[in-house]
Parts: C-alpha cells; structure tokens; sequence
C-alpha cells in the first residue's frame, strides 16, 4: 500500500473542493429552475400572447460623441509627439534606438 503523501492529499482536496463548487452551481440551478413560471395548461400556453420579446438595439439617445442629441466628449486631445527608445529586428540583427511615436 502507498504511503499518503502531499501530493496526494492536495489532490484529494482539489478534487473535493471541485465536486463542492459543482453541486453549489448546480443547486442554484435547481433553484432558478424552480422559480420560473410555468404555465398549467400547455394549450393554453400556446395560444397566449408571443412569448418573445424585443431587445432593445444600441445606446440610448445622448450616449457618447455623435450619438444623439447629448453633449457627448468634444474633439480628442492632440497627440503630442514623443520619443522613445525602442529595439527592433532588422536583417536579422537587433537595433536599439530612439524612434518617434
């Protein structure tokens, strides 16, 4: 017989913290399933009213520059520019050096 070991034990408890988070998703599930309505009369279900919805498309009006009547974030700020030191590949070589951004 194997000796216990930590390896072991680690594994055991990954697997049993694992197996706990499944059946915690799972009764919430259950749960939810639990809570939605159903309809007594599966005939009359279907001669209700149509079950789907529409999604609304898009951001409301004033969200955003240029996406309705609101005052929206103006122009964006100039860039400046910067230099920086940056390495390159070139022909098979590095090349280190400053570069505009």
């Amino acid at each position: 017989m194997d000796t216990p070991n930590r390896r072991a034990f680690l594994g055991f408890a990954r697997n049993a913290v694992a197996a706990a988070a499944i059946g915690a998703i799972g009764v919430r599930f259950i749960e939810a399933a639990e809570a939605m309505p159903m309809a007594p009369d599966l005939a009359k279900a279907a001669t209700q009213s149509d079950p789907l919805t529409q999604a609304q498309w898009g951001p409301g009006p004033g969200w955003g520059p240029g996406w309705g009547p609101g005052p929206g974030w103006g122009p964006p700020p100039p860039r400046r520019r910067q230099r920086r030191w940056v390495c390159w590949w070139h022909r098979g070589r590095r090349h280190c050096g400053w570069r505009w951004r």
